[in-house]
């Protein structure tokens, strides 16, 4: 197997059938995971302007009209009415380092959010091309099934007419009639996993599978395990995910640490009201100011003294998270580390199984061809012969699962060390999404009127797709 730096494409294939590029184009696009998952990341984005507002000025308006219905006695000047209207400015200078720190925390996990949606991405993949080899694999057998049956009924035929002029005995005919229908129930098993397969084709890529061409070869796996591990810790991105995650959790510490610290701000109000003529109206005689202002702009420091507890609390809480975060991140290591020893130990196994069936086949055709030659002559009987068509279907069933089996622990692999998003599949059936787009958009907004448009959904719906049968298109691929 040749190294692992190089770039896995997918090539075109003739127009006239479905290939496994379009396959993962037509994921790619319509997926309802994947496009969920980059909703979920615009959400995300929107972490970072939140928490930079927290260290921004801001300023508020109020207006208030009241209708003093009963006055005090003793109160002769007492309005009957008034507008008051206020207006304040607050600038804030330093939180105790909570607003630095909760906005580095938001920024990591915006990191960390990209991270999942690679992710996302090389699952949803991986369980495409699982479908794509899926429906490929259950055509074969279906195929090889029927065929199996067809000529199990030809020997049953030939059987009874055997029987007929007294070759052959009762109990060759009924071991005759005992494998085809054996044979019918494994038919019937192999269709309704063929339909199985289709459905799960459509879950997952939109539409109904065609005539499917076998998939390419899997490029730059590894010579070696520990080669794989390696570049699996550098560039899986669920273990890139949760190392940021552990970052974020730590500015959260910070941030909670923060609450504790005295805080500085800059802050101004106007103030202006009027009594609309009624302040002093009982009095005869008696010349108010109906109106008044005020402005005031100053530095308000607050040292926290004591909060209930609280800080102790929310420091607390933000180390055990801190915690759990490290702990995740060393299981996610460990469930990698597994992933890929495994992946490239299923796929040297079915290479060999490959080997293996391919000589089982040729061996089997060509016992077969002796039984029944054999057979001809009275050397062989009946049994031999339903015994070696067994045996030759059992390697040809094994051969086109063991290149299934291959071909999605390959890729497999290669999506554990995260060598199986779209930027290395050469998806360009449209510009790929690019998640920084967003966060570039969004980072710096400051308009609190701002907003996007009533999201629409992106991904295709299946209510409309015909129930699947067993029917292959086009010839088996075995």
């Amino acid at each position: 197997m040749a190294g692992c730096g190089a770039v896995f494409v997918l090539g075109a294939a003739p127009l006239h059938a479905e290939t496994l590029r379009d396959a993962l184009v037509a994921a790619y696009q319509t997926n309802p995971t994947l496009n969920a998952a980059r909703a979920q990341q615009r959400a995300t984005d929107e972490g970072v302007p939140i928490a930079l507002a927290d260290g921004r000025p801001n300023s508020q308006v109020q207006a208030q009209y009241s209708e003093n219905f009963l006055n005090p006695a003793n109160a002769f000047t007492a309005p009957d009415r008034s507008v008051n209207g206020t207006i304040s400015l607050n600038v804030p200078i330093y939180s105790g380092g909570s607003a630095r720190n909760a906005i580095n925390a938001a920024k990591v996990r915006v990191g960390a959010g990209q991270a999942d949606l690679r992710g996302t991405e090389a699952t949803v993949f991986s369980n495409v091309v699982a479908a794509y080899m899926d429906v490929i694999r259950d055509e074969a057998i279906v195929g090889l099934q029927r065929q199996n049956v067809s000529v199990l009924d030809v020997n049953l035929q030939a059987s009874s007419d055997r029987f007929e002029i007294g070759d052959l005995t009762r109990t060759d005919v009924a071991q005759s009639e005992a494998r085809l229908a054996i044979a019918r129930s494994d038919l019937q098993t192999a269709e309704a996993n063929l339909i199985r397969s289709k459905e799960t084709y459509i879950q997952l890529v939109g539409t109904a599978p065609g005539q499917l061409e076998p998939p390419p070869p899997l490029p730059n796996l590894p010579e070696a395990p520990e080669a794989a591990v390696f570049t699996a810790l550098d560039n899986n991105p669920d273990l890139e995910a949760a190392r940021e995650r552990v970052e974020a959790a730590n500015f959260d510490v910070k941030a909670a640490r923060g609450t504790r610290m005295p805080q500085v701000s800059l802050f101004s109000q106007g103030n202006y009201q009027n009594f609309l003529g009624t302040l002093g109206s009982t009095l005869i005689q008696g010349n108010f100011v109906q109106q008044q202002s005020s402005a005031a702009a100053g530095v308000q420091l607050t040292v926290p003294v004591y909060q209930g507890g609280r800080p102790g609390a929310q420091i607390r809480r933000a180390q055990a998270v801190s915690g759990q975060a490290m702990e995740q991140e060393i299981a996610v290591e460990r469930g990698i580390i597994a992933q890929v020893r495994a992946a490239y130990a299923s796929f040297n196994a079915s290479m060999q199984v490959i080997v293996s069936s391919q000589k089982a086949v040729e061996s089997n055709t060509l016992a077969l061809e002796g039984v029944r030659a054999e057979n001809s002559v009275g050397n062989r009987t009946i049994l031999d012969i339903l015994d070696a068509e067994r045996e030759l279907l059992n390697a040809q069933v094994q051969l086109v699962t063991a290149r299934r089996n291959a071909y999605v622990a390959g890729f497999t692999l290669l999506a554990a060390m995260g060598r199986a998003e779209a930027r290395d599949l050469g998806l360009d059936g449209g510009v790929l999404y690019d998640p920084d787009i967003n966060y570039e958009r969004v980072r710096d907004k400051i308009n609190d009127w701002d907003s996007d448009k009533n999201p629409v959904a992106q991904s295709t719906r299946t209510v409309d797709s015909p129930a699947q049968n067993a029917a292959v298109v086009g010839p088996p691929n075995q």
